[in-house]
């Protein structure tokens, strides 16, 4: 009898610990909770393995195309890694879009119009959301309107009044408007500080108020050293914006010297266009494409690549994810 308890007390021993060990091996694979089981992590990581590939992928196949040679361009079954490295396109597309001189003009460009619309959107934004204006609410709904309507809309008249202002061939018709908290995307640009100096709060004016501090003094020691997240966000996207854009260059700048890269990126694909239908196509048409392509947005990812913790944070700070 004592033999048989010792037998049941040593199943039941066993039985337990193949039951831990059992409850262990699940709470590894699912998890004690719903986002901490091997499971869920893994099915999380491929989903964001894909989304990375998807927009990953145009920039691996500019690569990909850019340092083929003409060999490798006719084989239909070199997709992806050539047989050997040729570099005589990039070298190509150097030249024709004149890389040094076009990278200085959108720099100088684009960080000028990024700094002026940090600060005078900031301005606009704190103006909307904490003073009183007469008719603020027409003036909210002036600026939602400027949002919506496209540039192509207000071009002509902007083309007219600098041409009568004397200022074509320069940058003045592209900076100047970033001075008054306008330009491109300026508007949304005066919706994030709205949005962010609102989510302040007013206990901080108020304090200042009593020690005597203006609406000026308020905006510049208080308010606006407090915004450095909507700041960064500003600036980045004004950045990247005006980098890109090649509509208003083509508008103001069409025959001028200075040309930024994204208009001698437009320029480049129209005579690619004209020489094809011309002399036909060339089996190095695709790949100086894809080269000035990657060239026009290197600058961009390295930029990205230095400053994504605090973009990331300024847009959660901002409210932009909500």
């Amino acid at each position: 009898m004592e033999k048989l308890q010792i037998s049941f007390a040593k199943i039941w021993r066993e039985r337990k610990s193949i039951g831990s060990v059992l409850s262990r091996i699940r709470n590894i694979i699912l998890g004690t909770e719903v986002d901490k089981g091997l499971l869920f992590k893994l099915f999380l990581y491929i989903l964001l393995i894909d989304t990375a590939f998807i927009y990953m992928n145009p920039i691996f196949k500019m690569i990909s195309t850019m340092i083929k040679n003409a060999d490798d361009l006719s084989n239909p079954s070199v997709i992806w890694i050539p047989h050997e490295i040729y570099l005589g396109v990039l070298q190509d597309a150097l030249n024709k879009l004149q890389y040094a001189k076009g990278f200085i003009v959108s720099t100088v460009l684009s960080i000028t119009v990024a700094t002026l619309q940090t600060v005078s959107c900031a301005v606009a934004g704190y103006s909307f959301a904490r003073l009183y204006i007469p008719f603020k609410n027409f003036w909210f709904f002036c600026l939602l309107l400027s949002f919506i309507v496209p540039p192509q809309i207000t071009i002509l008249p902007n083309i007219i009044a600098a041409n009568q202002l004397g200022v074509m061939q320069t940058f003045l018709p592209i900076v100047l408007p970033a001075v008054f908290g306008h330009g491109l995307k300026g508007a949304l640009f005066v919706i994030i500080y709205r949005q962010f100096f609102m989510s302040q709060p007013k206990e901080l004016e108020e304090a200042a108020k009593i020690d005597g501090a203006s609406a000026y003094r308020i905006f510049f020691k208080v308010m606006f050293p407090l915004a450095r997240p909507a700041m960064i966000v500003v600036f980045l996207f004004s950045f990247v914006w005006t980098w890109n854009d090649s509509y208003l260059p083509s508008m103001f700048l069409y025959n001028s010297d200075l040309q930024p890269l994204s208009q001698g990126m437009s320029i480049l694909a129209t005579q690619l266009t004209a020489e094809a239908e011309l002399s036909g196509p060339s089996v190095f048409q695709d790949s100086i494409k894809m080269a000035t392509g990657f060239l026009m947005i290197f600058p961009l990812l390295i930029l990205y690549m230095f400053t994504q913790r605090w973009f990331v944070e300024g847009v959660e700070r901002t409210g932009l994810v909500e």
